[in-house]
């Protein structure tokens, strides 16, 4: 039979996009250095609101639905690091509910803007409180139900159809596409479901599987499950949806046999080398599941079958861990090191990564420029040389009484007049430049290297913490 008669299979029409949430694929990771082990990764980011949350949400809100809890066109309001809320703002939308989501400041902007999208109304509240705070997300959207009439709150940290939709769902799934032979399954803590809802069916299955906790540092949970007792202490870890400050009331930690700690640099590695050799985008906390796994694998000394979940996909991360800039402030990714003020530079010219303007161009596409790159001064190049910068101020002292000005050229508005400050120069002479309102340009013996803002020097004193 030619390619061209050849008979596809596809599956059928559904009624909407709800009815593609579960039976996402499971496929084995074959390039990552796994020891002895083989280990197979169930792609969660393929789910239509891109990750396992979208099971939770629409579960909940069924739950919810078949017990009178929220009539029609009722409100939803819920706190969530993201991916539960767009599960919600996703089954929402269809449904025709309002939808209130209380999210932390240190999620990605393109999981907000993602909810806002769908129409969900956030607001945004401090990711470094704890529990029992006034501005602890949960604690804000206990008040907006009270505040609320007729709210109905989620509350997936406390909501028993939060696990069992994994136990109904993703775990039998999981089974049957193992062909029934799992040694061990590697999950993470947000609110609990997950590892309390797969743990719980394997367990019913298959006693024998390890059930792993992959917890980030920071977090009180891997103390829980290896010692018997949740550390006292909580920290900070920039991996976003799991980890957390209190055992979650869903959450049986009882199923877990052994606990990961998982600091972020190890983790947010573990996501680009995943992309890098497998060619899967996830999010940060499959980093986090990810490199549990591979402990976990490296350690065995007989061959075992392994899970671990794709949380999510990466597209909402391209800001932050897959772009090497933010990784290289936040001190995850090293650079080379000279000793002067090279190391401050955030974009360096010898890398190609200064973006810059050409004196011909207009201002429009200069300005334009600034706002993709969220900058606000390019330098301005010629024939490799600085020959001029230009600012905002530039810019709007330019077009302020003419906004077709913006049609004027580079050349017409920058600062002709530098003052550079060669590289050998001490940190400490930033100050008087940066005290004066500019950047510092840098060259050594006449080449431009970049600039230096205040945001470089501060993110270069807080590597050296």
């Amino acid at each position: 039979m030619s390619d061209a008669t050849a008979q596809v299979t596809a599956p059928p029409p559904v009624a909407d996009i709800l009815h593609l949430i579960g039976n996402t694929p499971l496929i084995e990771a074959r390039n990552l250095d796994a020891g002895l082990c083989r280990l197979f990764l169930k792609l969660e980011s393929m789910n239509p609101g891109g990750s396992i949350k979208d099971r939770v949400g629409l579960a909940m809100i069924e739950a919810a639905e078949a017990a009178g809890e929220l009539p029609p066109g009722g409100t939803i309001i819920e706190a969530t690091a993201g991916n539960t809320g767009i599960g919600l703002a996703l089954a929402a939308a269809i449904k025709g509910y309002r939808l209130i989501l209380v999210i932390p400041d240190k999620m990605s902007p393109a999981k907000i803007f993602h909810l806002k999208a769908l129409g969900a109304e956030v607001h945004m509240t401090r990711s470094d409180v704890t529990k029992g705070h006034p501005d602890y997300y949960q604690d804000v959207a206990a008040r907006l139900v009270a505040e609320t009439p007729g709210a109905w709150w989620a509350n997936q940290f406390g909501n028993d159809a939060n696990p069992a939709a994994h136990e109904a769902g993703t775990a039998p799934e999981i089974w049957d596409q193992m062909d029934h032979d799992i040694d061990a399954i590697v999950c993470g803590v947000g609110s609990g479901g997950t590892i309390t809802g797969i743990g719980r069916y394997l367990k019913s299955v298959s006693p024998e599987t390890d059930v792993i906790l992959a917890d980030p540092e920071g977090s009180i949970l891997a103390d829980l499950v290896n010692t018997g007792t949740a550390a006292e202490t909580v920290g900070s870890w920039v991996v976003e949806g799991i980890g957390e400050d209190f055992v979650p009331p869903v959450s049986d930690m009882s199923l877990a046999n052994r606990a990961y700690t998982i600091p972020d640099k190890e983790a947010l590695e573990a996501s680009r080398e995943l992309l890098a050799r497998e060619g899967i985008m996830s999010g940060s906390s499959t980093g986090t599941l990810l490199a549990a796994a591979l402990r976990y694998c490296r350690e065995q000394t007989t061959p075992k079958r392994v899970v671990t979940l794709v949380c999510d996909g990466g597209n909402k991360y391209l800001s932050k861990h897959f772009n090497d800039y933010w990784m290289r402030d936040q001190g995850f990714l090293e650079s080379p090191t000279t000793g002067d003020l090279r190391d401050l530079i955030g974009r360096r010219s010898t890398e190609h990564a200064v973006v810059a303007a050409g004196p011909d161009e207009t201002l429009n596409s200069a300005f334009g420029r600034m706002k993709l790159h969220d900058i606000s001064q390019l330098p301005v190049m010629e024939d490799d040389r600085i020959i001029g910068l230009l600012d905002e101020e530039d810019i709007l002292v330019r077009v302020i009484d003419d906004s077709t000005r913006f049609d004027d050229t580079v050349r017409e508005a920058m600062t002709e007049r530098l003052e550079t400050i060669d590289a050998s120069t001490p940190v400490e002479d930033l100050l008087p430049v940066f005290a004066e309102g500019r950047v510092a340009i840098v060259t050594d013996d006449d080449q431009f290297l970049g600039l230096i803002t205040r945001i470089d020097l501060l993110n270069y004193l807080r590597r050296r913490l």
